[in-house]
């Protein structure tokens, strides 16, 4: 399953030990951080392919869409049955996020290489000190009104336009949106996060399906190693005080910007 090549290029398809026990790792941490975050896990698994692998970007970055589907889908399931995912929610931010995809992707092209990392930087800034200074809660609900209709509207659009910025997913955007824009609580927030992304991952790969370079066995091992370890961070995520789940949140947020900050610098040459 990982195989090199003579190019700088990696391909992930070497049946090597040592190569699929890392895919494996790789796969139960993003498990484990999806279903405890409710956050689809592209941040991780894009830079673990990337670093681990050398493999490209966006071959990276298509190969994991193929984990991210099976993955928000568990964690989507784990969260429901204890009933914290509110359906009409995730579709109004599925919306916004497939609007603001493209044009995230297109702002990419106009704003400085220097520059995008660092406002990326400063919009998770914002959201750290809005959910710190928020007091967490774990009984919040979601009313749908114009107003909070608009609001998820609103979230799932600057989600996706930061995926198309940065490449980041949309649920370090719509979990803490969800917190302090429309009252969710931490658990709804997280579940209704991670069923927004099925729409969405299901639409990028549509989107992008004729130019999208998979490496297909490696997003599936990945995909099963973290549908496994899912349900378990998800369970953490319900023992967790909503304080404590709180400060992880932003813990994980920084090293997100840490992760962002890192991939923008100029490779070494």
């Amino acid at each position: 399953m990982v195989r090199h090549d003579s190019r700088d290029n990696a391909d992930v398809s070497n049946d090597s030990r040592p190569a699929i026990l890392l895919l494996i790792a790789i796969g139960a941490l993003t498990g484990l951080v999806s279903g405890l975050f409710g956050v689809g896990g592209g941040v991780v698994i894009v830079p673990a392919l990337v670093a681990a692998f050398r493999m490209d970007q966006r071959r990276a970055a298509a190969t994991s869409l193929v984990a991210l589907l099976p993955i928000s889908v568990a964690g989507t399931v784990t969260y429901a049955i204890s009933g914290q995912v509110h359906w009409l929610a995730a579709l109004l931010l599925a919306v916004g996020s497939v609007v603001g995809s493209p044009i995230g992707v297109r702002l990419l092209h106009r704003i400085s290489d220097r520059a995008l990392p660092w406002i990326f930087v400063g919009f998770i800034a914002v959201v750290i000190v809005s959910l710190l200074l928020s007091p967490p809660s774990r009984d919040g609900e979601i009313v749908l009104t114009w107003w909070s209709g608009a609001a998820l509207v609103g979230i799932g659009l600057a989600a996706g336009i930061l995926s198309g910025l940065v490449g980041v997913g949309g649920g370090v955007v719509a979990v803490p949106g969800l917190e302090v824009l429309v009252g969710a609580g931490d658990l709804l927030a997280r579940g209704t996060s991670l069923a927004m992304m099925i729409p969405t991952t299901v639409a990028g790969i549509l989107t992008h399906r004729k130019r999208l370079d998979v490496d297909l066995r490696s997003g599936l091992v990945l995909g099963a190693a973290a549908v496994v370890v899912t349900p378990f961070g998800s369970w953490l995520a319900h023992l967790l005080d909503p304080r404590a789940g709180s400060i992880l949140f932003a813990v994980f947020l920084v090293a997100v910007c840490v992760v962002v900050v890192l991939r923008a610098r100029p490779p070494r040459p």
